[in-house]
């Protein structure tokens, strides 16, 4: 394995049968499967509810606790244009950063209305304020007529998002948050996450096995295609992560007594490493638009709890770095082979500390 072909963008290819892309949750959330990356050479097969007698006393979970709007509305431009957006996240209280359909036809200055779900009092419109050149989106100015801010009553117009690859299900939406989420503002839902049911955190509590909190509000940056050939070249768009001095606290009592830190998906990676830049992890309230691929030197961030993620994707590079790309299109073939399901209803994998490249 050479540096050189880790920093190409096709080198992250792999191809993937479209009956294994998981349409559908597994039910209950924690009966998906688990692949387990146990060290450099060995993995094996099991149960993500199993994963209490996996971990060890003293290990700590760090969970990304941010919850999914309904960021996708419905509306019309004064013409009667039928219009789509895609909320990203939020400049400023009602001035949000969001995609647009059709993109040509909404320029500067149109006004848009949006439906609501039933019966409501309420009206809610939207100006463009600009063009957005980065993420060929649209600045919008959203007003609601009673006064109240968009997130206020966006509930009565939106509905959430789920990922464009997943084409039917018959899951509820509560099914696309985890838990345990209970701050709002992300557009899609940190799928790690989505495997944990109260009773398995009730019963790793009871294990010693610890657990924190960050937010991460998951917007482009986590999804944004690498466009450039060049790896090293791509821009990660920024995404607003807190890393509160409690959590901070948490993670290195965590590390004095020898403990192990696990990430519960890449936006808890992201978010730990990112408040780790000065060495050590700080607390930290932002922009984080760190870029992790293999050659990256890790801080905090000794395990990971995963999803399996799409081709030429920044996430499937970000675990690429933690036990190298070779190893993990190795993997992700025998998981193919083994019929496990891919992307965010999809299975998980864990990769133990034991599994690192050192």
């Amino acid at each position: 394995m050479t540096v050189e072909a880790d920093q190409l963008l096709s080198a992250y290819d792999y191809h993937l049968p479209e009956e294994r892309i998981a349409q559908n949750p597994a039910t209950p959330r924690d009966s998906a499967r688990l692949l387990v990356i146990e060290s450099q050479t060995q993995h094996c097969h099991r149960i993500f509810r199993e994963l209490d007698e996996i971990l060890r006393p003293g290990d700590l979970l760090v969970l990304n606790n941010t919850q999914v709007i309904p960021a996708r509305l419905h509306g019309h431009k004064t013409t009667g244009t039928e219009v789509e957006i895609l909320l990203l996240e939020e400049h400023q209280q009602n001035q949000w950063l969001a995609l647009v359909k059709p993109g040509r036809r909404l320029k500067p200055g149109n006004q848009i209305v949006f439906k609501p779900h039933g019966e409501t009092e309420v009206e809610l419109t939207a100006s463009i304020l600009a063009s957005d050149p980065e993420t060929r989106g649209r600045i919008l100015q959203f007003q609601a007529s009673d006064g109240r801010s968009l997130l206020e009553v966006i509930d009565q117009f939106g509905e959430v998002p789920l990922p464009p690859y997943i084409h039917e299900t018959e899951a509820e939406p509560n099914r696309y948050q985890t838990v345990y989420a209970d701050r709002r503002g992300a557009v899609a839902a940190p799928t790690a996450g989505l495997h944990f049911t109260p009773e398995l955190l009730e019963r790793l509590e009871q294990k010693g096995i610890e657990k924190t909190f960050i937010t991460l509000h998951v917007g482009v940056g986590t999804f944004r295609p690498v466009e450039v050939e060049d790896i090293t070249q791509h821009q990660m768009h920024g995404e607003w992560i807190e890393v509160s001095p409690k959590a901070v606290e948490k993670i290195r009592e965590t590390q004095a007594r020898g403990g192990r830190v696990f990430a519960v998906g890449t936006t808890v990676v992201r978010s730990l490493e990112g408040a780790s830049q000065s060495g050590q992890i700080e607390p930290y309230c932002g922009k984080t638009n760190l870029f992790i691929y293999p050659g990256y030197e890790w801080r905090t961030v000794n395990g990971l709890i995963t999803n399996f993620h799409l081709p030429k994707s920044s996430l499937l590079m970000l675990v690429s770095a933690l036990i190298g790309r070779e190893r993990l299109l190795k993997l992700y073939q025998d998981a193919i082979e083994n019929e496990y399901r891919f992307y965010s209803f999809g299975d998980a994998m864990l990769i133990l500390p034991e599994a690192r490249l050192h």
